[in-house]
């Protein structure tokens, strides 16, 4: 069964006829032609397919297009922090480059919750911008050339 949904992309409104059962990332790859969130394992285990959704960080490989129908949807390439993308390449934090897109919409979804006080599971009182805290917060984006010493510092030095 086909459904027409709404969804607007990097700023852009776009209209498009999915399967009901089509995931968000196939929808914006394959029917959109949106290629920064990258299907890595398509099971919601290393986070390379990560976008923003109405703000909130989510694996577009587990959410179905039609759920969102009228969301807005930031990839890396519509991030409009520079500033993370400058201190990602400032600390060699980009490696290949694949799992990017998705740590970059993940960094900044987690500087988000930070700014506004949310607790990770290893808070104790006031949530800080330290490496422990990255680290639980980022451990849903799989690096697979290593480059975590690299995307942790990144991220301390975008939150400052």
């Amino acid at each position: 069964m086909e459904a027409t949904i709404t969804i607007t992309v990097d700023g852009r409104q776009r209209t498009v006829a999915v399967d009901t059962r089509t995931t968000l990332l196939d929808a914006l790859r394959d029917r959109l032609a949106v290629t920064a969130p990258k299907k890595g394992c398509d099971h919601g285990q290393c986070g390379s397919c990560t976008v923003l959704l109405d703000g909130r960080r989510v694996l577009s490989c587990l959410a179905l297009a039609v759920a969102h129908d009228g969301a807005e949807v930031v990839t890396a390439a519509g991030l409009d922090n520079d500033r993370l993308r400058e201190t990602f390449l400032d600390n060699d934090a980009f490696q290949c480059g694949y799992c990017t897109p998705g740590q970059l919409c993940s960094a900044a979804g987690m500087l988000d919750e930070l700014k506004a006080g949310w607790p990770s599971a290893v808070t104790d009182g006031e949530p800080t911008l330290s490496a422990s805290e990255i680290r639980e917060r980022m451990a849903g984006n799989l690096c697979r050339c290593g480059a975590y010493v690299g995307i942790v510092a990144a991220i301390q030095e975008a939150g400052r």
